[in-house]
């Protein structure tokens, strides 16, 4: 079982000394549970479902794939809210390319609104990643990368980071005849929050 979740922005101080022309980082993180470690995709730009399927695409890229060589299925636990909503088309529709991708069946069962807290990506992963940040100055891209792959505890978790660079548009719209196509099953429980994206 992996968490999905995208942390608020996070504004990273800026002076004449290091000139950033970019002013925020919005870290968007996987993690498994089973295996005690997580992967964070740094943007630089907009948080939208393309960037954070992206995020979970880079993951099943450089750690799942290797790990899970003959999985057809996985299963992501994510927030409802946010650039993985439950209710956003183009969150389904990125999923759905990820699916067609790399032929494997994607599971998606979303927190209910209020209870994100459950998430153990918030306990596990995120919030030692702000104990190992705090009291430091976040100067610039390559110290939130480096504070960030430093995260460990004492009970093993290693986290692997990457700076995405690349831009995401802002307001897009799905549609109609997209979102027909997508290939998605819902659960009897709670079929909005929990359902099943096939390849097509």
């Amino acid at each position: 079982m992996f968490d999905a979740f995208e942390s608020p922005n996070t504004t990273i101080s800026s002076n004449k000394q290091y000139a950033l022309k970019v002013s925020k980082a919005v870290p968007y993180g996987v993690y498994n549970i089973g295996e005690n470690n997580g992967w964070v995709n740094i943007g630089i730009d907009a948080d939208t479902a393309e960037f954070a399927v992206e995020s979970i695409r880079q993951w099943w890229c450089k750690m799942g794939r290797k790990k899970y060589s003959k999985s057809k299925h996985i299963l992501i636990c994510a927030d409802a809210g946010g650039s993985n909503s439950y209710k956003s088309h183009l969150w389904k529709r990125e999923i759905q390319k990820f699916s067609n991708q790399y032929e494997i069946a994607v599971t998606v069962c979303h927190f209910p609104p209020g209870t994100s807290k459950w998430n153990k990506i918030e306990h596990r992963l995120f919030s030692y990643i702000s104990m190992n940040w705090r009291g430091k100055p976040l100067v610039d891209y390559q110290t939130v990368v480096n504070l960030i792959a430093a995260t460990k505890t004492k009970t093993g978790l290693t986290v692997k980071v990457r700076l995405d660079k690349n831009k995401y548009e802002t307001g897009l719209k799905v549609p109609l005849d997209e979102i027909k196509k997508i290939k998605i099953s819902r659960h009897q429980f709670h079929g909005e929050w929990n359902y099943t994206i096939k390849p097509q």
